[in-house]
């Protein structure tokens, strides 16, 4: 009896936690720069004396998608997408060097040029970037940043970071949205990674299949929740026949 328990009760859980992955998707599927979150599951025995046939519905190690998101033309110089598998160099609220796709960059009454949710840009040198007041930005396809005043001639200002995600560097993502290498060291800035100004990236989820997942998920959760009402009831059953035979 208690296989079942154990069967519903752990799958009912891992249904639980897809639906809000693919929640959580959904509710980004128009964020810039958003990578779509995998959910994946295993089975695992329990251990223990008479305890074989117990099984555990647990969660792997979950990703993200690492394909490209639509580019989205916006014109706006400030606009940036990072081409293949490179990622824009920020600050996160901790003060560690993190990286996103997300290239709506702004610049501060400061002068600091931020992301759009105001996290800190950083430059090949992993120093925030300080723009002119009043100039006029240029990014370029390395990453060059060149500001340029009435008047005055144009002058470079610095150089975003481009890191390159690699398989011997994968990047995760953090509870902060941002993704940093599985051992929290920096990236080192790729001379060759490039990046397109006035256009951005749009989010890899797709919309359609997130919708079509949350429903398989809640068919899997009321099915799981129908064993355990099963389990619950056959066991009152033999209880019952069990006090019929004392």
């Amino acid at each position: 009896m208690d296989r079942i328990i154990y069967t519903s009760m752990t799958g009912a859980n891992a249904s639980m936690n897809r639906q809000a992955v693919l929640a959580n998707n959904l509710a980004n599927a128009s964020t810039t720069g958003f990578r779509a979150e995998m959910a994946n599951f295993r089975s695992v025995p329990m251990q223990g004396d008479g305890a074989k046939t117990r099984v555990f519905a647990l969660e792997a190690t979950s990703g993200h998608r690492t394909s490209a998101g639509p580019a989205q033309t916006t014109g706006r110089p400030l606009d940036a997408m990072a081409v293949g598998n490179a990622w824009f160099a920020v600050q996160g609220l901790d003060g560690t060097e993190a990286y996103t796709r997300a290239g709506d960059f702004q610049v501060t009454a400061q002068g600091q040029l931020v992301t759009g949710n105001g996290l800190s840009v950083l430059s090949d040198g992993g120093a925030p970037i300080d723009i002119p007041q009043g100039a006029d930005i240029v990014l370029g396809g390395d990453g060059t940043v060149t500001a340029k005043l009435q008047g005055q001639p144009a002058q470079a200002v610095g150089r975003l970071k481009l890191a390159t995600e690699t398989a011997d560097t994968p990047l995760k993502r953090g509870d902060d949205g941002l993704f940093r290498t599985a051992a929290g060291d920096p990236l080192a800035q790729d001379p060759n990674a490039q990046m397109r100004a006035g256009m951005l990236e749009g989010s890899n989820v797709n919309a359609v299949e997130c919708m079509v997942g949350m429903i398989a998920a809640a068919r899997q959760f009321e099915q799981q929740m129908k064993l355990l009402q099963t389990a619950e009831s056959d066991d009152k059953s033999a209880g019952r026949l069990l006090s019929l035979n004392g």
